[in-house]
């Protein structure tokens, strides 16, 4: 696939030979969360989680254990999700809203280019978009805000977020209605009614997109009980991070800002992390009902299924809470692809790969699994053809705020361009980062060859880092952390569901 960053295509370019029958084409739907980190999938090793739906989707698909998001934060992986291209090529590595009517508005998108082809679209959750009722393609969107809006009108059933914590905050609370009236289980219900009522003679596009396990961290009393008697694991340090007052304080600019995850001991993490647990639980049983439907529909045998989130949640690994840096916890993601349940998807049951892969792999994957070209403006590489081996890429570049990342199949380097901080791990021997090799003589030639593809990047994209054919670092700020800068207060009358 060639990649030409600056051509734009139209959308009737797109059209498949075969646009008059897309009946025959397959169903999509795409699940994904907000901020679910990788390593929270009982089958994929946590011993501590209860994911049973998540459980059998993986072990009837391709498991992608190395998924990144290259910009850990809400609005540029949505982005990224939408159009295939990274946050760098965009523009867009922060949580910038008002960039999205550009980005999306004037870009190829998952749902305009499948609409030219025949499907119906229809878009359920937390988009994130900006404006937030633009649909950018979608035939139809029902958001958070519609939850919201049914629970402001009939109080009966409970207040939303009525407990008063914020939307960073690492402190679990229960949630203020049952567990039928959530968000959650909002989010499956249209979902569900969706393809019960679709138009059966288009193939569809879903995008069922669920707001948690973001904080505030209040699952249902019933999900935080689940819990009661099993043992949470604590949160990694490393020595680079034991102690956060002498980690370098780029690193730990979002922990202030967000969460201040470095003042919660380990008991406090360990509830929060239940809280976490509970959240994504909750979720994992949801989904029994989308997957129960397309048995009843009789739409399993033609209908694909993507399970992914936007970005991680360190909780507290190496005294850091939220997002926006490239360590494991926030960086790493789940990702796997369930393909229908007929004989020619037989070669994929329970298959890994550890190719490093990322969420701008989504959109030509989709369009993969539809037979539809893919644009030669697209980053990413359909997850599909990276499974077998026809295509793929040797390293990722990851950009978000100040911080960068260049990920091998074998090492991780974080850069942080206030100060100039750096960090190198290991990631076949030391995949919890717990031991900064950049320091280290002998990985000085592993330093030199993963800060050379990160000066490219530079070149490309950031040129005022780059200073006489060298990465330059700004100045470290004198200026106090911003503790708490960013609480993300919420209340039951203007809830304005997890902006961030």
């Amino acid at each position: 696939m060639s990649k030409g960053w600056g051509r734009v295509c139209s959308v009737e370019c797109l059209k498949g030979s075969d646009s008059m029958n897309s009946a025959k084409k397959p169903n999509i739907i795409l699940i994904t969360t907000d901020q679910q980190r990788f390593d929270t999938i009982a089958a994929l090793g946590n011993e501590s989680i209860i994911t049973p739906h998540l459980d059998w989707m993986c072990d009837n698909g391709i498991v992608f254990t190395s998924a990144y998001s290259d910009a850990p934060v809400c609005i540029p992986a949505r982005a990224t999700i939408m159009t295939g291209r990274h946050g760098y090529h965009q523009d867009l590595c922060e949580n910038t809203g008002r960039k999205m009517p550009r980005v999306l508005g004037e870009q190829l998108t998952i749902p305009k280019i499948l609409g030219a082809n025949g499907y119906q679209t229809k878009s359920v959750g937390k988009m994130h978009f900006h404006p937030s009722r633009a649909c950018y393609g979608f035939d139809s969107m029902e958001i958070t805000d519609d939850y919201y809006r049914k629970m402001g009108k009939q109080s009966e059933r409970g207040v939303p977020s009525n407990h008063g914590l914020p939307q960073s905050s690492l402190t679990p609370v229960i949630s203020t209605v049952d567990a039928t009236n959530s968000i959650t289980q909002w989010t499956m219900d249209q979902s569900v009614d969706f393809i019960e009522t679709r138009d059966p003679t288009r193939p569809f596009f879903l995008w069922t997109s669920f707001s948690k396990p973001h904080p505030p961290l209040d699952p249902p009393r019933e999900y935080w009980d689940l819990y009661n008697h099993i043992e949470i694991p604590d949160a990694t340090t490393g020595d680079w991070s034991d102690n956060p007052d002498e980690t370098p304080q780029s690193m730990m600019e979002t922990t202030y800002l967000l969460t201040m995850a470095q003042r919660q001991n380990k008991m406090q993490i360990r509830e929060a992390k239940r809280a976490y647990y509970a959240c994504i639980t909750q979720i994992d049983y949801t989904i029994g009902a989308l997957l129960a439907s397309l048995m009843e529909q009789g739409l399993r045998d033609n209908t694909w299924i993507i399970f992914t989130s936007d970005h991680g949640e360190m909780l507290g690994d190496h005294h850091m809470g939220g997002k926006e840096v490239f360590q494991e916890g926030s960086a790493h993601i789940p990702m796997f692809v369930v393909p229908p349940l007929n004989n020619d998807s037989m070669p994929y049951f329970g298959k890994v790969c550890d190719k490093t892969v990322c969420l701008a792999d989504v959109l030509p994957t989709i369009l993969d699994m539809a037979d539809i070209e893919v644009p030669e403006t697209v980053d990413g590489f359909s997850l599909m053809d990276q499974f077998n081996d026809k295509e793929g890429r040797d390293y990722l570049i990851g950009q978000c705020k100040n911080t960068y990342m260049v990920k091998t199949d074998e090492y991780k380097y974080i850069f942080y361009s206030e100060g100039g901080d750096d960090l190198l791990f290991d990631m076949k021997n030391d995949p919890s980062e717990t031991v900064n090799l950049s320091k280290k003589a002998e990985f000085k030639k592993e330093v030199c060859e993963l800060r050379k593809k990160l000066l490219t990047h530079f070149e490309k994209c950031v040129p005022e880092l780059v200073e006489n054919g060298e990465i330059k670092a700004n100045p470290r700020s004198t200026k106090r952390p911003a503790y708490n800068g960013w609480p993300g207060f919420i209340s039951p009358n203007n809830p304005r569901d997890l902006r961030h």
